[in-house]
C-alpha cells in the first residue's frame, strides 16, 4: 500500500537473485544475464536500462571516476514482472556486490536507499516496500516516509505462489491507481483505510502465532483490490482454484493486473493447492514457508 498506509510483506526465500562481479582483461564493463537475454557492454545500455541505471547510480554516489574493467554475471529463479520483486531484488543483489568489490563499506540502510532511487526510475512512485523486505530479509510493516519496523514470525505458515504467466509492469499499475484515486478520491480513500486495517491485523496474527487467522484477511483483501480494479480475470481465476482446493485464503500480489497470487494453506494441503492453480492456468507455482 501508498498513500500513507502500511504494507506487510514478507521474504520469499526459495526464490532468488545472485551477482557476481569480477576483474575482467578487456576494457570497459561487459554484463551477462542469461535470464533476460542480455549480454552487452554498459556503455552500449541506454542510462534508464534496469541493470544499468543501478551501476551508474553507484558510480555517482561513490564518486567512481575511472571506469573500472570488469564481468557482471546476473542469474535470478525470481519471475519477472511477478509481483515478486525480481527488479528489486537484482538491484539489491548487484549493489552489495558492486560495493563488495570495490570494497566499499555499505550498511542495509545505505542499500536499501539506493535501490528505492533506482525503483523509482522504473516504477514513477513505488511503494518501497519491495526494496525493503528484500533488503532486510525479515518481515516487513511498512508505512512510506516512516521509519522501517522488522518483526518475527511467531509460528511459520506455508504459502503457494501462482504465476498467471502475464506480465505485470508496477508502473501501470500504480499510475492506473493514481488516476482513480484523483477521480473517487473518497471511496478510495475508504478502500485505503479497510486495507490498512486489514495490514494491522495480519501483522499481529503473525507475531503472535495465529497465521490461520490471515486467510479471511487476505480474502477481505483480495475484494478490496479488485474493487480498486488492481486485479485481472487470470489472478481471480487462480484465487477462485485455490479456494476451493481448501487454501486458508488467498489474494493477489504485488501490483497486480497480472504477475502472482498466494494462497495460505496448511502444510499438508500444499501439493494439492499448487496442483490446482497448475490446472486453473498458473504457468509456475512456488511453495514457501514462512518462518
Amino acid at each position: 500500500m501508498v498513500y500513507n498506509r502500511p504494507a506487510l510483506a514478507v521474504p520469499v526465500t526459495q526464490v532468488h537473485a545472485d551477482v557476481e562481479v569480477l576483474d575482467s582483461p578487456r576494457a570497459g564493463i561487459l554484463i551477462n544475464a542469461p535470464g533476460i537475454d542480455l549480454h552487452a557492454e554498459l556503455n552500449a545500455l541506454p542510462a534508464d536500462h534496469p541493470i544499468a541505471s543501478v551501476i551508474l547510480k553507484l558510480f555517482q554516489r561513490f564518486e567512481v571516476s575511472k571506469i573500472p574493467d570488469l564481468e557482471i554475471n546476473i542469474s535470478s529463479t525470481i519471475p519477472v514482472a511477478s509481483g515478486l520483486g525480481s527488479g528489486a531484488a537484482v538491484s539489491v543483489a548487484l549493489t552489495r556486490a558492486f560495493l563488495s568489490h570495490l570494497s566499499r563499506s555499505f550498511t542495509d540502510d545505505m542499500v536499501n536507499s539506493l535501490v528505492f532511487e533506482i525503483e523509482k526510475l522504473h516504477h514513477g512512485t513505488p511503494s518501497g516496500i519491495d526494496n525493503t523486505v528484500i533488503t532486510y530479509n525479515k518481515p516487513v510493516y511498512f508505512i512510506k516516509g516512516q521509519p522501517i519496523e522488522t518483526f518475527k514470525v511467531g509460528k511459520p505458515f506455508t504459502v503457494v505462489i501462482g504465476d498467471t504467466g502475464v506480465s505485470a509492469l508496477t508502473k501501470e499499475s500504480v499510475a492506473g491507481v493514481r488516476r482513480s484515486w484523483l477521480r473517487d478520491t473518497a471511496v478510495f480513500e475508504n478502500y485505503f483505510d479497510e486495507i490498512a486495517q486489514i495490514a494491522l491485523i495480519a501483522r499481529r496474527s503473525i507475531e503472535h502465532g495465529k497465521p490461520e487467522l490471515l486467510g479471511e484477511l487476505m480474502d477481505q483483501n483480495h475484494a478490496l483490490l479488485q474493487r480498486m480494479t488492481v486485479s485481472s480475470p487470470e489472478l481471480d481465476k487462480l484465487v477462485d482454484a485455490a479456494r476451493k482446493a481448501g487454501a486458508l485464503g488467498a489474494k493477489l500480489s504485488g501490483g497486480g493486473r497480472g504477475g502472482n497470487m498466494i494462497a495460505l494453506v496448511e502444510q499438508d494441503k500444499a501439493e494439492v493447492v499448487a496442483n490446482a492453480l497448475i490446472s486453473a492456468g498458473a504457468k509456475r507455482t512456488i511453495t514457501t514457508e514462512i518462518s
